[in-house]
């Protein structure tokens, strides 16, 4: 079966929304790189997480804005980012007409179907309201953070106050430079 492994950047207090500038109206948009935050050693683990997968799953927000940015790059994390099959779960889009993309309605249903396919690991950017839904229906089988030492005072968070107990064991945790710590967790399923 293959694994869904999500990736997100965070700060201090939890905040997913924003790292790069434009996504959302946030009054600190683009904390991540207002902050200086980019190193050879983040830049590495994003290039070997991409690496090390075979398909990618976006919500709708992150589809658009990787769709409006990523098809005019190349380089070592561009190239294999468009090459890749991107699966996009939205009940609103029509289509998705970015090289190699499939539309995917139902968080539960397509994507534990999805889960069954013949293939490597599935790697998940951003995608807040998608998470929520992964989580929901303990479809997630490694949660990476980046968390950033940084607050911003409120935005879009993946554990929201709705009292659902979730236990994680942790994988691995390294700090690495500008005092960033990569945590990677492994879900606990009851």
């Amino acid at each position: 079966m293959r694994k869904i492994i999500v990736t997100e950047f965070m700060t201090l207090d939890g905040v997913v929304e924003a790292p790069g500038g434009n996504e959302t109206n946030h009054p600190h948009a683009g904390w991540q790189f207002k902050g200086n935050y980019s190193s050879p050693d983040s830049g590495k683990y994003k290039v070997d997480e991409l690496a090390s997968v075979d398909a990618l799953l976006l919500g709708k927000t992150t589809y658009e804005n990787f769709a409006a940015y990523w098809p005019d790059q190349t380089g070592p994390f561009a190239d294999p980012i468009n090459k890749l099959p991107k699966y996009v779960v939205s009940r609103t889009l029509i289509k998705v007409d970015w090289n190699n993309s499939h539309l995917l309605r139902d968080v539960a249903k397509d994507v534990a179907a999805l889960k069954k396919t013949d293939g490597g690991n599935i790697l998940v950017y951003g995608s807040a309201t998608l998470v929520k839904g992964l989580l929901q229906h303990d479809l997630i089988d490694e949660l990476r953070l980046m968390v950033y030492p940084v607050s911003i005072g409120g935005g879009l968070r993946l554990f929201d106050d709705n009292r659902q107990l979730k236990n994680f064991s942790l994988k691995q945790a390294r700090a690495i430079d500008h005092g960033v710590l990569i945590l990677e967790y492994q879900p606990i399923h009851a």
